[in-house]
């Protein structure tokens, strides 16, 4: 067993060392962006006040609009370059709400914790209505409530069973967990999985229209609906739409579940409740708008037509502060900015940053600057296939490359909480695989040492990825992300690490420097054409 480790060891050196020595790694330059981002750090600064001035940036919302103003601000304070903010198409109108609260009235008066689904109407002051609890899962069960709703507030849905966890919350990566990403698992068809997701889609969207509508036209005071997590969290997302012209519903709150299912057991008891609901909510526009993604530059020099790009989402749901979901990936991005300007880096290619705008309705910002700027998929002429999202859309014919789409390098993108870097997912780009070790090789010290073939997704450099372009995301520790924070109103300030984001912060700064210094084009994998 000695003997085989002792060899397993040299065989990784010696790769690495083979990696190191074809990837040149300006270690002077990687040295002053490490001396800056882990002692001169303004990292926690930005994030400070992306979560505890601005706060949650729910997209076209006022607090999003001052994201905008302010990142904008500091990138022109930095001496960046081309500091603009660039609309996409009209993705509705804004939304944003200031109070909320729901209480059991009666016999014993008790105040229950729920806040309202983004993009649902307010109740225009309290309204008291007796409980009644409705499910609706299919079309044909909206016909057994008319008649019955008006005047009412509705409990959606039943009881859930609390589960008690089986590990700790917060989680870090140790070398088995590490080792367990090395695994590439080959993917299914990807045609029987777009016709199931497309069927799923269809289904909730006209469900979903249905009932706002429905609830509306009954007269329903408020609905409320558990939470997706236990432990008194709420986690909450979107309800009612977006869109002009389109139902909004009632207004909708997530309750803790500790709260929502003895509402249950005690309607079931056939106790006959009364709540009153006060959500203070509004639209800020009365018709469609564009959203905003903010960009800005550091400048290359002989090759300056050629990009490369980090990235992440700026707006966040509406009950915490967008914290770990992202404004721990727009303070690192900037960070990274800040600290290449100040170690008075001068790269040979442009290295462009952009905070993203409605990743959270799906990747709709960076999709669409992708398409303005790279490449895009022609338009379906079939009207239900434009009504999906673009990654549920049939082919519809050649990718269509733009002008820069050949000056493109590598896009880098966070988005997986403010836990610390452990390394970068390949996307099956086996190429990149070498170079990544060694750029990362320096952050060894630091916990940063692996790299997996496997993809990973989600997030926005999909957007890149879909039409043949380098992007990556990087491996973190997980902390309480998904068992805390995610979507929730806990997703604030105190859940962050700051060294984690430190470290992070070098490390992005690093791989774009050395990305903008390359002599060669930063490989691409084959394009699988729709």
């Amino acid at each position: 067993m000695i003997k085989r480790g002792l060899l397993a060891l040299c065989m990784g050196l010696a790769v690495g060392t083979t990696a190191q020595a074809a990837e040149q790694v300006d270690l002077d330059m990687v040295s002053k962006i490490r001396q800056e981002a882990f002692h001169r750090s303004q990292v926690m600064d930005t994030f400070s006040h992306l979560t505890e001035t601005i706060g949650p940036r729910l997209t076209n919302s006022p607090a999003m609009a001052q994201a905008n103003a302010w990142t904008r601000s500091r990138f022109n304070d930095w001496g960046l370059v081309n500091v603009h903010d660039e609309a996409f198409e009209d993705f509705g109108r804004g939304w944003e709400f200031t109070s909320a609260s729901v209480e059991m009235l009666g016999q014993r008066v008790q105040p229950l914790h729920a806040l309202p689904k983004a993009w649902t109407p307010g109740t225009n002051g309290p309204v008291e209505g007796e409980l009644i609890q409705v499910d609706i899962k299919k079309l044909a069960d909206l016909e057994q409530y008319k008649g019955k709703l008006r005047g009412k507030i509705l409990l959606l849905g039943d009881a859930r069973e609390y589960k008690r966890g089986t590990e700790s919350d917060s989680h870090r990566h140790d070398a088995t967990s590490l080792e367990g990403l090395q695994a590439f698992t080959i993917p299914k068809t990807a045609e029987e999985d777009r016709a199931k997701r497309v069927k799923e889609y269809n289904e909730r969207q006209e469900l979903g229209k249905a009932v706002n509508a429905f609830f509306v036209e009954e007269g329903a005071l408020a609905a409320i609906s558990i939470s997706g997590w236990d432990n008194g969290i709420i986690r909450v997302a979107g309800g009612g739409s977006r869109r002009a012209g389109e139902s909004v519903g009632i207004p909708e709150l997530a309750m803790i579940a500790e709260h929502f299912n003895p509402l249950v057991r005690a309607l079931k008891d056939k106790q006959s409740l009364k709540l009153r609901v006060d959500v203070q909510a509004r639209f800020t526009d009365d018709s469609n708008q564009p959203g905003h993604n903010t960009l800005a530059e550091i400048r290359g020099s002989s090759k300056a037509d050629e990009i490369v790009m980090l990235g992440a989402h700026m707006d966040s749901w509406h009950t915490g502060t967008g914290a770990a979901d992202n404004a721990a990936g727009v303070a690192v991005m900037m960070e990274a900015m800040r600290i290449l300007k100040a170690v008075g880096a001068k790269p040979k290619r442009t290295i462009r940053v952009a905070l993203w705008s409605g990743e959270e309705q799906g990747l709709i910002g960076s999709q669409a600057y992708v398409a303005q700027h790279f490449a895009r998929y022609p338009e379906p002429t079939d009207a239900a296939q434009k009504a999906l999202p673009a990654s549920l859309r049939e082919p519809t014919g050649a990718l269509q490359k733009l002008r820069d789409y050949d000056k493109f390098q590598v896009y880098f993108n966070m988005d997986n909480g403010s836990g610390r870097f452990r390394g970068i997912y390949a996307q099956e780009n086996m190429a990149a695989m070498p170079i990544f070790e060694a750029w990362l090789k320096p952050f060894n010290d630091v916990g940063a040492t692996t790299v997996v073939s496997r993809n990973t997704g989600s997030t926005d450099h999909i957007s890149y990825d879909r039409v043949g372009l380098p992007g990556f995301q990087f491996v973190q520790d997980r902390l309480d992300y998904f068992s805390n924070v995610h979507h929730s109103h806990l997703d604030t300030w105190d859940h962050a690490e700051a060294e984690d984001l430190k470290q992070a912060a070098a490390i992005v700064a690093s791989f774009v420097y050395n990305a903008a210094m390359r002599e060669e084009r930063f490989p691409r994998k084959p394009l699988l054409e729709k």
